[in-house]
């Protein structure tokens, strides 16, 4: 048996051999499987990670600080606050009325309602967009499953719908939404930032992840505007007012300061209690400026929407018959009842026999005939170009939304009755605010300035930039305007607008009493009438003016007896408000002298 041992030693050798390699092949095969583990661990580990974690990462913008609107006292009309969006996603509370026990302590939502708004299964549930930022962090740090919060502002108005129709608001989305909101949306929003945060495949916010900032938010920049918020009210209060004592639809105020152009109050409200038809009906913000029915339009009667302006364009053709030297305001003039012009007849709104009037006494009465006569003087070519001189037809410096430049007769639409109809404001489709800037502008020695709404910019760390002033250019001479201020006058001594009169102070202005077309008509609706008043006092040192429109009232027809007291109530106020000094009575008109129902055009 000997001959065994070598062949034992042989497989002895062999099985090591086979062991040897069987353990080499296994370590060969668990460094096999060590590299990519060790790859994927050292090399490529940030890569992966990045992968995994971009997996549960979600982008949401933060929202920036919506910049202020503040009157030029500081009052604040508009302010932002930041706060917290609170959002469920109501497929996982398991327990809505559980849920719905603990959130009502928070957003003082009673528990049935909360619960109904849990168990809506859409994933997305706004329960609140106005949380505290410090309810909304302790909140958040109850870590309750199924809740969301997002970085928010709440837009507030501390004096609730006053001037709204001139400053807008925002929407659900935050954007601005008509008036200066939407003018100045780029300086006021600001610029959003950006953040990180881990999230679950359904959108919930992982608890306790960290939030990375990846671009800070950019607060917006506020506005001081010229608006008085106290001539604001009162102004508003006095429109509103006898918007529903005359039943009428709708109507504009606007007070302007005489040398700087800046708007001091500008009122545009519609009574929801009128229908509207015929005419395209009046938007308005759904809430009542503490008149009833009276509410704030969306869009700026004043400056957006035109009308006929009846008498008060009569200032055109005496203006430029007083430039021109072709007049003096004692140079008298026959005037008969009516005069034809081709198939068209003109009259005056009182019947009465031939008479001679001067030219002060024809604008203080409002004759259509007696103007007629000066327009003839100053001729079609005059005409036109004093329209222009007065700032109609143009858009303002102001930038408003929806603001307009009017609709004006050229020479090349020129009719021959133009010559009766232009000078009476029967033609010439206006703005409010032009009729009040051309007034100011007479007011103002015959400088026009441009009308303005905001005088600085409030950036985030406090500065105020003031705004450019207004441009400004002659209109008429001075002595044109001193003679106008003079005749002014009358019409409120011993013309129609004996109602706009304010103890103790001289008051200038004009009358207007005009017919409402059809939309799209050259045919006039029956009974329906605007009623204006413009002015400006003191009117031998004039420091304020204002425009008073009333569209469509119903128990009076004419501007003397519907806008101007109006301007009376506002404008004694405003005197007041602003310590003007009084500058004594005017002369008193003598009764039965004055008619308020001669300025009908």
């Amino acid at each position: 048996m000997a001959h065994l041992a070598p062949e034992n030693a042989r497989r002895k050798v062999n099985s090591r051999r086979i062991i040897a390699l069987i353990r080499l092949s296994l370590i060969v095969g668990v460094i096999l499987m060590l590299v990519p583990i060790a790859n994927l661990q050292v090399r490529e580990n940030a890569k992966w990670r990045n992968l995994s974690t971009q997996q549960v990462t979600r982008t949401r913008d933060t929202p920036a600080l919506r910049g202020g609107i503040y009157d030029r006292y500081g009052s604040v009309l508009a302010v932002s606050k930041p706060t917290y969006r609170l959002i469920a996603n109501n497929f996982r509370p398991h327990n809505p009325k559980a849920y719905a026990k603990v959130l009502t302590n928070w957003l003082h939502i009673p528990v049935p309602k909360l619960t109904r708004l849990l168990k809506i299964k859409s994933g997305y549930v706004v329960l609140s967009n106005s949380l505290s930022v410090a309810e909304g962090r302790a909140l958040k740090a109850l870590n309750l499953d199924g809740l969301t919060f997002e970085l928010s502002t709440d837009r507030s108005a501390p004096n609730g719908m006053l001037g709204r129709s001139l400053l807008g608001y925002i929407n659900g989305t935050g954007v601005g939404s008509a008036g200066l909101e939407t003018q100045f949306e780029p300086l006021l929003a600001g610029r959003a930032g950006r953040e990180n945060y881990l999230s679950t495949e359904s959108g919930a916010e992982l608890p306790g992840a960290t939030v990375r900032e990846v671009a800070k938010a950019r607060a917006g920049i506020g506005l001081e505007v010229t608006i008085d918020t106290a001539l604001q009210f009162i102004t508003e209060q006095a429109l509103g007012k006898q918007l529903q004592a005359t039943g009428a639809y709708s109507g504009t105020a606007i007070v302007m300061d005489v040398t700087s152009g800046e708007i001091l109050s500008a009122a545009s409200l519609v009574n929801v209690k009128i229908a509207p038809a015929p005419l395209t009906p009046v938007t308005d913000w759904g809430s009542n400026i503490g008149v009833p029915a009276i509410r704030q339009t969306i869009m700026n009667l004043g400056l957006t929407q035109v009308y006929l302006p009846g008498s008060v364009f009569k200032v055109v053709p005496f203006s430029a018959a007083l430039e021109k030297r072709l007049i003096t305001p004692d140079t008298k003039f026959p005037v008969p009842y009516q005069v034809k012009i081709g198939t068209h007849v003109f009259h005056d709104a009182e019947r009465h026999p031939l008479i001679t009037l001067s030219a002060s006494n024809i604008l203080s009465q409002s004759s259509n005939i007696g103007t007629l006569q000066i327009s003839r003087l100053v001729g079609k070519t005059g005409l036109l170009e004093q329209v222009s001189r007065l700032g109609f037809g143009e858009l303002t410096d102001l930038g408003y939304p929806g603001e307009t430049a009017g609709v004006l007769k050229t020479a090349a639409t020129w009719y021959d009755s133009d010559i009766a109809s232009l000078p009476i404001g029967q033609v010439n489709a206006v703005t409010p605010l032009q009729v009040l800037d051309c007034y100011n502008a007479i007011a103002n020695d015959g400088v026009f300035v441009q009308p303005r709404l905001v005088r600085g910019y409030i950036h985030p760390d406090g500065k105020i930039v003031a705004a450019p002033p207004s441009r400004h250019h002659r209109a008429v001479s001075q002595h044109v305007a001193a003679t106008l201020r003079n005749m002014l006058q009358g019409v409120v001594t011993r013309g129609t607008g004996t109602n706009a009169a304010i103890p103790g102070y001289k008051v200038a202005g004009k009358t207007g009493t005009s017919q409402i077309p059809y939309p799209g008509s050259a045919k006039f609706i029956s009974g329906a009438y605007n009623a204006t008043f413009v002015g400006f006092a003191p009117a031998d040192h004039p420091v304020l003016s204002m425009i008073v429109v009333i569209q469509r009232p119903r128990t009076s027809i004419f501007g003397g007896a519907v806008a101007a007291p109006v301007f009376q109530r506002v404008m004694m106020y405003a005197l007041q408000h602003y310590n003007i000094p009084s500058t004594g009575a005017q002369q008193p008109a003598k009764p039965g002298t004055t008619s308020l129902h001669s300025d009908v055009t």
